[in-house]
């Protein structure tokens, strides 16, 4: 029974009808179902894009984990614990870290930011030298220090790495009274050499400057005191099995946090925008999709003999109710796959191509050319909502067509 009744609706869906308004109506139906499925494919794919080069520039000056104290700003932890953590099997590198508010001032010039004090392994793993301007991510050269500023902090600066220019002077608040406010008392100041420029995200580049970790903690006058433990894990490590090692070795006091934890607002923002673009777009295909409701109400009203032959053959109403949902849902189908191939098109052209540029291509922006990645969870997400508006608006229809009290007696006579 089912099957004649697939075979009888796909026959409707391609076959003329008795007036041409209602193959034009049919059409234009399955057009609005193409064009706001192939804007929902397009739109989730670019948002994944930007996603994907994000979470790249974050991950570039992110740790894999990171360890940090439940409560207060920093924690104790000497070379002895830190060498502890290199037995874990897994574990790549580690460096202790020392984070503090600063004030940088370049001649003139001033800006507010953060400090973060790192050991050798950003600059031996060479992990760190793509997000740099020359390539090389380095703190320590012939026994001197030198830092690597931010994208923002240097154009805020005004530092330029290919001159020759002044050190750059950083003033962090002196640990003691906190009522002392004299700038000679109240602040701890070394000047430092910036050696090069590294752009990640927006907002980090705007406020850190990478410094050597020991002379970090001469300018904040600690001794064994960290703000963190940053662990670097080898490429397929598992990474909860090292998470729980770490928990281990550490004790408690300390909680351990994985990339996403780390930016967790940050991660927040991009989903919650991405569903919240996939709830109005899904909303607009709703309403496309409700053109079904007018292309299958005159369906069923120009196949009335022929449900009136059916019926007096023995098929039963409800069977007759769901060969026009199944009528209704074709032609959201049709539309749904004609809009997803073309999506999915245009989506490959511009991931392989970068036709559709940013700014006009004009090396402005990170990227030239809009970013795009086609998520077939996104694809399998598409057509799951156009199948279910389709199935909603046709038995919509359905009803609405049949409730009709001449229509029922119509169908119901033998």
């Amino acid at each position: 029974m089912f099957r004649l009744i697939t075979q009888i609706a796909g026959r409707y869906l391609v076959a003329r009808k008795s007036h041409n308004l209602i193959n034009i109506i049919t059409l234009i139906s399955a057009i609005g179902v193409a064009v706001g499925t192939f804007a929902l494919i397009v739109v989730l794919s670019v948002f994944n894009g930007f996603d994907k080069v994000i979470t790249g520039m974050i991950n570039a000056v992110s740790p894999d984990l990171v360890i940090l104290p439940k409560e207060g700003k920093v924690f104790e932890a000497d070379s002895s614990g830190v060498s502890k953590l290199l037995t874990i099997n897994g574990i790549e590198g580690v460096s202790r870290m020392l984070e503090e508010d600063a004030l940088f001032v370049n001649g003139p010039k001033q800006h507010l930011g953060r400090i973060r004090g790192v050991e050798s392994f950003y600059q031996h793993s060479g992990r760190f030298d793509s997000i740099t301007q020359h390539g090389r991510f380095v703190l320590n050269a012939n026994g001197l220090p030198f830092a690597i500023a931010g994208t923002g902090v240097a154009w805020y600066l005004g530092i330029n790495t290919g001159e020759s220019s002044q050190p750059l002077v950083v003033y962090v608040p002196r640990r003691g009274d906190p009522t002392r406010f004299s700038p000679d008392q109240g602040f701890n100041s070394k000047p430092i050499v910036v050696a090069d420029v590294f752009a990640s995200q927006q907002d980090f580049d705007s406020r850190y400057l990478f410094v050597p970790f020991d002379w970090a903690a001469q300018l904040l006058e600690y001794q064994n005191e960290v703000s963190g433990i940053e662990v670097f894990v080898k490429p397929g490590s598992n990474l909860n099995r090292i998470r729980t090692a770490i928990g281990y070795a550490m004790g408690n006091g300390l909680v351990v946090k994985d990339r996403f934890e780390q930016q967790e607002t940050l991660y927040r923002i991009m989903r919650t925008e991405k569903w919240a673009i996939f709830i109005i777009l899904t909303f607009i295909l709703f309403m496309a999709t409700f053109n079904v409701v007018g292309s299958l109400t005159m369906i069923i009203v120009d196949k009335q003999k022929d449900s009136n032959v059916l019926r007096f053959l023995g098929l039963p109403l409800s069977a007759l109710r769901l060969l026009f949902v199944l009528e209704g849902i074709y032609i959201a189908l049709a539309g749904a796959f004609t809009g997803l191939l073309t999506g999915i098109i245009v989506v490959l052209i511009q991931e392989k191509f970068g036709l559709l540029k940013l700014g006009g291509g004009e090396g402005a922006f990170v990227i030239d050319a809009y970013p795009v990645e086609l998520r077939f969870t996104d694809v399998g997400a598409v057509l799951l909502t156009v199948v279910a508006v389709g199935f909603f608006a046709s038995a919509y229809a359905v009803w609405f067509a049949m409730r009709d009290a001449k229509v029922q007696a119509a169908l119901l006579k033998n």
